[in-house]
Order: C-alpha cells, then structure tokens, then sequence
C-alpha cells in the first residue's frame, strides 16, 4: 500500500526531523551531499546488506560494492531495480542522475555511468554513507 507521497514509507517533515540526525535529514530529505572521504562506509569491506538509513529498506549488497577512490561508497548496482528510483539533477550546472530509496523518496547518493570501471555494469552509484546501514552477514 503507498503512502500519501506515493511511497511506502511516508511520513510528515516534522516525523522525518524527529527520526533524523540534523545531518542524516540535510542528506536524505533535502539531497545534500557529506564531504567525501568522511562517510562511515567509504573504505568498509564488510560483507552485508546495506539499507535505507530513514526507512530500513535494503538497497544495495557488498558484494556490488567497489573501490572508486571518488571519496563516497561505490556500487555497480542496487539489489534490484525497483528498490531505487532515478530523477534527472540539473543542480550544480550539470546533469546528473539522482538516486532515491523507492520505499521513502529518501536522497541516496547519484548513478554515474561510462567512467570506465572494470565493473559487470559499468555504472557508479555512488551514494552518501549518512544515507545508508549497514547490517553485516552472519
């Protein structure tokens, strides 16, 4: 069933401030960027699942997960394709391709693709750590 917003998960401005760091809200509710190279899970090698810091819902797996040196964590795809969403970013006078937890709407990070990397995709998502949990395998 969705949501008012047409999400699954969907919650007022003052709920989502309630539940959110100041920090975690800037990023996943009003698609900020944290610097690079300060996000938790920049360099994590932890084999897991790593999910949807406002609403839990599981995004994207390690193993998808590759070293970009772009400062932010890198992932050559989500787990599935109906777990993000894509909107067209023309901020910051270029285009990009925004991404966003389907369940939420919550900002994750931008999809990149033909930098070259030696992935099965050829793409980049690279997303902020603040927009993500990580829930180790057992």
């Amino acid at each position: 069933m969705l949501g008012v917003m047409g999400y699954q998960v969907s919650k007022t401005d003052d709920e989502w401030r309630e539940q959110l760091s100041r920090e975690e809200y800037a990023v996943l509710r009003k698609a900020g960027t944290e610097r690079p190279y300060t996000g938790e899970y920049t360099d994590t090698k932890t084999v897991g699942v790593y999910t949807c810091r406002a609403c839990n819902a599981e995004l994207f797996r390690s193993e998808t997960k590759f070293d970009s040196h772009c400062g932010w964590p890198s992932f050559y795809a989500p787990l599935a394709e109906d777990r993000v969403e894509y909107i067209e970013d023309s901020s910051m006078g270029m285009k990009r391709v925004e991404v966003r937890c389907a369940s939420c709407g919550s900002h994750l990070g931008h999809v990149f693709e033909g930098e070259g990397y030696g992935t099965p995709t050829d793409q980049r998502y690279c997303i902020n750590s603040i927009s993500l949990t990580l829930q180790p395998a057992e």
